[in-house]
């Protein structure tokens, strides 16, 4: 059994972790809201950049001046998988549930006689993925010294990934990031990113009207295909900040939840023992004045 002096450092040493996690959960939940509001501003531009390619993509169709990035190599023997996760941890099981997804998705490739390899993005990416894929990273992208996730660090990863492709180093790029619901719920997705997988209604979205372009389709979407890649990474590079926050908060919350729990048994016990000790030293006093 604990000692008074163990019990009584214990519940100091916990009330110190609580301030902590409440400090930090007061952090994350000021940086949610702004992380939220960059996160649902961009939705807006990506779901409609992305009609925009689909109107144009159905158009194309599968002709032979259909850009690499619409049509592919034609195989998909060489997949690569960019895994976007966060620079720091205490946020719950936020970064284990996308480089989970990620190991699933290699591993079902993996047994389909598929090459693969990673592109990570985030620390806690790389170091999930190093204790299982550790062969197959194939580079990284740090981001732990950016304070704001801005557009640049979408260039920077999309500029990497389309100099791969075009290096023939793979067939099939998926994008792993979380997409954020709320502060409670971050859901893992998938998304392929080369060659570009229009959903249907996707091109139905763009608008019913008979549009004439100028340059052709194929001239438009050579330019478009690349920034649409751009464009998809920063959506998910700003769902995954958003994302983060929201898991740090309820993280935090918990913690100082649970630590105040923790305070209250332990200041429990501390007064059980420490009567305890006052009723034995009260029972020798009174045996010891009997005695006389």
């Amino acid at each position: 059994m604990a000692t008074l002096k163990e019990l009584k450092l214990r519940i100091a040493s916990v009330k110190s972790t609580q301030k902590i996690t409440k400090a930090k959960q007061m952090v994350a939940a000021a940086k949610l809201r702004r992380a939220q509001q960059a996160a649902e501003a961009a939705r807006p531009y990506a779901e409609r950049l992305e009609a925009v390619v689909a109107s144009l993509a159905a158009r194309v169709g599968a002709s032979a001046s259909a850009p690499r990035l619409l049509a592919g190599t034609g195989r998909s023997d060489a997949h690569l998988l960019i895994v976007m996760a966060a620079d720091r941890g205490l946020c719950g099981a936020f970064n284990a549930n996308i480089v989970k997804a990620a190991r699933q998705h290699a591993d079902r490739l993996i047994a389909e006689g598929r090459s693969v390899k990673f592109l990570t993005v985030g620390r806690k990416a790389r170091s999930g993925l190093l204790r299982t894929h550790a062969d197959r990273l194939l580079d990284h992208h740090d981001t732990s010294a950016v304070r704001n996730i801005g557009f640049a660090e979408a260039e920077a990863v999309a500029a990497r990934v389309l100099d791969l492709f075009e290096r023939g180093a793979f067939d099939v790029a998926t994008l792993f990031f979380s997409r954020f619901r709320s502060a409670l719920v971050q859901q893992p997705t998938a998304v392929q990113l080369i060659p570009v997988a229009l959903a249907p209604e996707a091109a139905g979205a763009a608008g019913g009207a008979v549009v004439d372009y100028e340059p052709d389709e194929e001239a438009i979407l050579a330019e478009l295909l690349p920034r649409n890649v751009k464009v998809q990474i920063f959506k998910g590079l700003l769902e995954n900040v958003a994302g983060e926050q929201g898991a740090s908060m309820t993280a935090m919350d918990n913690a100082t939840r649970n630590a105040g729990d923790l305070i209250t048994r332990l200041t429990i016990e501390f007064n059980r023992s420490r009567q305890a000790a006052i009723t034995k030293e009260l029972i020798e006093i009174i045996s010891g004045a009997e005695a006389l």
